[in-house]
């Protein structure tokens, strides 16, 4: 069976561009929210753009919950969260609370603090700080990558493992085992999008 890529369509994300990035590097991959899919795929990637409450509630109406659980922390496939994607990795948010995220990773999702010439969302091209190159070999010291979000995955720094500084040094992509987070879109951010999104899946010789 040929290995491929499944793009979680839980109803919030900008699954299409992410599809169409993967496409280009020649990564086989489905839009599906479909159980069969998700299990017999060689890695997900879970995008995301919106609100953490209607994430969480697409999440659980979609019975996705579940089979995530059972993909990504028993059989540890690869998964790759981008923005809302990533922040729903975690337990909760500033932005909607009483509603609880996957909780694969120790981390509560912080509104941006309001902060003298901070504009609120955080859009635009920003560059990050790595501080372990497994997935950001081959790019420059500080790459560049494309941010679009008004809240902050507040974690750890033993899951961040590059940061982007807006105000104050926030977690830009964080990771553990086989999960990986990305608070900004590789599939908007060019050469360095593909790239990264290229190393990830050899890092997990996909």
């Amino acid at each position: 069976m040929e290995r491929k890529v499944a793009i979680i369509d839980y109803g919030v994300g900008n699954v299409h561009s992410v599809s169409h990035a993967l496409m280009f590097l020649g990564y086989r991959n489905v839009i599906t929210r479909k159980h069969d899919d998700i299990r017999k795929a060689a890695a997900l990637v879970l995008p995301g753009v919106g609100a953490f409450s209607q994430a969480v509630i697409n999440l659980n109406d979609f019975c996705l919950t579940d089979v995530l659980n059972e993909e990504v922390i028993v059989k540890r496939k690869p998964i790759i969260g981008i923005c809302l994607g990533m922040q729903v990795l975690g337990i909760t948010s500033e932005e909607s609370p009483g509603y609880k995220g996957l909780g694969w990773i120790a981390a509560e999702v912080n509104r941006f603090p309001h902060m003298h010439n901070l504009k609120v969302p955080h859009v635009g091209w920003n560059t990050v700080a790595v501080y372990h190159d497994s997935i950001f070999r081959n790019l420059e010291e500080e790459p560049h990558f494309y941010f679009d979000h008004s809240f902050y995955f507040n974690c750890s720094d033993l899951y961040a493992i590059a940061k982007c500084d807006y105000g104050f040094p926030f977690p830009a992509a964080i990771m553990q085992n086989n999960i990986v987070g990305v608070q900004f879109h590789p599939e908007k951010s060019q050469t360095n999008g593909l790239k990264l999104f290229r190393n990830i899946f050899r890092y997990f010789d996909i």
